[in-house]
C-alpha cells in the first residue's frame, strides 16, 4: 500500500468557478491509481451554496457573485486573505469513511492553530472549526451550560468545511481565515446560522502571512490524510 502524502499544488488566486469546474473534471477523470492532490489556494470574492442552500441566508450579496456549488452546507464566503484546501482524496484507498475524513480535515486545521497557539473548537452537528472569543489562546471549554438556542454562544467560526463525495473521492474542502476583510460574512447568514461570528487569525491578534499559514495546513492535512 501506497504511504505517499497527497501532492501539493499551490494554485494562487483565482475565481471560484473555474477552480469547481476543475476539480469536478479531475476526480471524474481520476482511476484507481491516481495520486492524491492538495489543492491550495485564495479565491476573489464570492458566495457559494452548497446543494441545500436556502436563499433566505444570503442577505444582502451586492456585488459579490453568489455560484452554486455541490458540496454540503449552506452558504459561505471566500475571499483574499482565505487561505482555502481542496484535497482530492481516494477514501477507499485511504481506508476510511466520511465522517472519519471530516474529523481529519477539522483536526488539520485545530493543528495548524496551534501553530499559532490558539485552540480550534468543534460544536457537534455544526461541521468547521471554531475559538472562544473571550480567549482564543485558553484550553479550556466555555463554562456555564449550552444554550440550544445559541450554540455558538461565546464562539466565533475561524474555519468552513464544505465537502462532496463522489465514487469515494472527495472534492471541496476547508477554508480558515487567515486575514481578511470579515465585513462581507455579515451580508449573509453563515453556514446557514443567523448571527454567527466569523473571525480570521488577525482579529485574535495572530499575525501570520498567507504563505506560512497555507503551508502548515497543507503539511498538517498531508499527514492526516496519507495511509
Amino acid at each position: 500500500m501506497s504511504t505517499i502524502a497527497p501532492l501539493i499544488r499551490p494554485l494562487g488566486r483565482l475565481a471560484y468557478a473555474p477552480v469547481f469546474e476543475r476539480m469536478q473534471a479531475w476526480t471524474a477523470a481520476r482511476g484507481p491509481d491516481t495520486p492524491d492532490e492538495l489543492w491550495l489556494c485564495e479565491h476573489d470574492p464570492v458566495y457559494t451554496q452548497g446543494v441545500a442552500g436556502k436563499a433566505e441566508h444570503v442577505l444582502l450579496p451586492g456585488d459579490i457573485p453568489v455560484v452554486q456549488s455541490n458540496r454540503g452546507g449552506q452558504v459561505t464566503y471566500h475571499g483574499p486573505g482565505q487561505v482555502v484546501a481542496y484535497p482530492l482524496i481516494d477514501l477507499r484507498r485511504l481506508g476510511i469513511y466520511v465522517k472519519e475524513y471530516v474529523y481529519r480535515v477539522e483536526a488539520a486545521v485545530i493543528r495548524t492553530l496551534g501553530d499559532f497557539a490558539v485552540v480550534g473548537h468543534r460544536v457537534g452537528g455544526a461541521p468547521g472549526i471554531y475559538v472562544r472569543l473571550d480567549d482564543p489562546f485558553a484550553h479550556g471549554a466555555l463554562t456555564g451550560p449550552a444554550d440550544p438556542r445559541d450554540p455558538f454562544r461565546g464562539l466565533g467560526k475561524i474555519s468552513a468545511l464544505g465537502i462532496k463525495v463522489s465514487q469515494h473521492c472527495t472534492y471541496h474542502g476547508v477554508a480558515l481565515n487567515v486575514a481578511m476583510d470579515l465585513q462581507p460574512f455579515e451580508r449573509i447568514n453563515p453556514c446557514g446560522y443567523a448571527g454567527l461570528r466569523t473571525v480570521d487569525l488577525a482579529t485574535l491578534g495572530v499575525s501570520v502571512e498567507w504563505n506560512d499559514a497555507a503551508a502548515r495546513l497543507a503539511q498538517h492535512l498531508g499527514a492526516l490524510l496519507q495511509p
